[in-house]
């Protein structure tokens, strides 16, 4: 017996082909692996000068340690310490250090199939962090709650081309302040298997956050494994405070990666000259990768910075400038001399909603970003508003945005270029390539195709409602919350995470103020 076939309306079979086209896809991309030449503006003769402009300023200027254990260190190495904290670095003992810093990274996540590759041409995308304020999923801006960040760490987890789920990426409002780190690593480590990064918030923290891993992983495996990643800001111009440099040594007397982030406000804190900018930058950067190996010889490290230029109109940071890109080009062509990974910032942008000044920016940041050859791609999605908020919305397409420059920076695909040759003989002179084989089997990886971005005709966009790239971002992101399965944690280790919160919740007084002593 013949069974009649169903049949569908045009608008059926575009709405079905629709659905199939924009059906979540999770599965997390591998390591970013570079296939595009990187932008180098500076010869070899200019890349010599501002190394050694940087290392004049650290003979002679100095950098203040304001931190009586650094100062000690140092002493214990021979450097010449001035004025209590100010430390004269010798360009041949910070060269000697820096030696030792590994040139690549394996990071381990807690779903094995997401370990990432860093240095060289290995490159991840990590979310934004830190902002006080989010745009939820009405579009309003406020102040966020632990459950804001554990959505963030979902959409984290649910998107591609994001390589790890951060940290406080939205700083949770409703918790007080000494108890936050603790939620947060759970909040990181519960709601995504990627890898994540570590509270530096104040060296007691850092300690907390590193127990937290060791009880994810087991002690002894953070010895030979990195599994997170510290952040430690420089108070440019020259200064490093006791904060930072106590939880940067709580990272590398374990073994594990800490980012090196002198913070630039281009004319503020640096002279309001592109090419010095960087040379104190660099000096600033090579001051503190050259103490992590002061710390613990051998201890990953990465060249971080966070850029901005300054507006001498209002005094506010900007993004998206020509001199951050030039900057980023200079930084990374530093950071290759000196043989270590390095950190930057991507899709930045000062605008106050979702819209063309924040598309702007952040897309003249990112082209700049893959194109120097960044390893730890920070900041990749969600920021706006100089980073005082953390969009939904943006946060979605920024992540398809970071699919995209993945798609590109891996290069030109030649797997199957006789195969497509061929197909131009089997078309041949005015006929089509759509249902040929070749194209069949392809298609979905011949030409990216945006979920999120609308290239339909004016006709079939008011046929579906008229929406703008913000409308649509925030269905897909409720669609995705919708869909989204927790990657479930070892019920062991779950239950020891918990008691160990609870137990530091116990020992740390419960006040608006970082941790310091408990």
């Amino acid at each position: 017996m013949t069974v009649a076939q169903p049949t569908y309306s045009r608008r059926g079979g575009r709405e079905a082909r629709r659905t199939i086209r924009t059906a979540p896809k999770i599965d997390m991309l591998p390591t970013l692996k570079r296939g595009l030449p990187v932008v180098e503006p500076m010869n070899a003769e200019q890349v010599e000068r501002i190394h050694q402009a940087s290392l004049a300023i650290l003979e002679d200027v100095g950098v203040v340690f304001r931190d009586p254990i650094a100062i000690e260190d140092w002493k214990r190495v021979g450097a010449d310490v001035r004025a209590d904290d100010r430390v004269h670095l010798d360009r041949g003992l910070v060269m000697e250090l820096i030696k030792t810093i590994p040139s690549r990274i394996e990071y381990f996540a807690r779903d094995p199939s997401k370990n990432v590759e860093l240095g060289g041409p290995n490159s991840i995308f990590v979310p934004m962090t830190g902002a006080p304020y989010m745009r939820d999923l009405d579009d309003v801006r406020r102040g966020p709650t632990i459950a804001d960040l554990g959505t963030f760490h979902k959409l984290a987890h649910m998107m591609p081309a994001l390589h790890s789920s951060a940290h406080h990426i939205v700083e949770p409002m409703d918790l007080v302040v000494a108890h936050r780190h603790l939620h947060i690593t759970y909040s990181s480590m519960k709601h995504s298997d990627k890898i994540f990064m570590g509270m530096t918030t104040s060296p007691k923290n850092a300690e907390d956050v590193l127990d937290m891993c060791e009880i994810l992983f087991g002690k002894d495996f953070l010895e030979t494994h990195a599994v997170t990643t510290g952040n430690c800001n420089g108070n440019s111009p020259l200064v490093w405070d006791q904060v930072m440099l106590g939880a940067m040594r709580a990272f590398c007397r374990r073994n594990q990666p800490v980012l090196c982030s002198p913070f630039v406000l281009g004319g503020a804190n640096t002279p309001a000259s592109t090419a010095a900018a960087v040379a104190q930058l660099n000096a600033e950067a090579l001051s503190a990768l050259a103490y992590t190996q002061v710390i613990r010889k051998g201890c990953p490290a990465i060249y971080g910075h966070y850029l901005s230029t300054v507006s001498m109109q209002s005094g506010a940071p900007m993004a998206g400038t020509p001199e951050i890109s030039l900057m980023n080009f200079m930084i990374g062509q530093m950071a290759r001399r000196y043989n270590v990974p390095w950190r930057t910032s991507n899709l930045l942008g000062g605008a106050k909603v979702f819209d063309a000044q924040a598309g702007y920016e952040s897309a003249m940041t990112m082209m700049a970003v893959l194109m120097s050859g960044a390893n730890y791609i920070w900041h990749s999605a969600g920021w706006n508003e100089a980073g005082m908020h953390c969009s939904i919305a943006k946060f979605v397409v920024d992540a398809e945005v970071c699919a995209m420059g993945y798609r590109m920076t891996q290069g030109i695909q030649w797997d199957d270029f006789d195969e497509a040759l061929a197909a131009v003989r089997d078309v041949g002179p005015g006929g089509h390539y759509l249902g040929h084989p070749h194209t069949q089997a392809n298609f979905e990886r011949a030409f990216f195709i945006p979920k999120l971005f609308d290239n339909n005709s004016i006709e079939q966009w008011y046929a579906d409602g008229s929406k703008d790239i913000k409308q649509r971002a925030l269905e897909h992101a409720r669609r995705l919350l919708a869909e989204y399965e927790e990657p479930r944690l070892d019920i062991a280790k779950d239950e020891e995470l918990r008691a160990y919160i609870d137990q530091r919740s116990r020992e740390i007084p419960a006040v608006d103020a970082l941790n310091d002593e408990y």
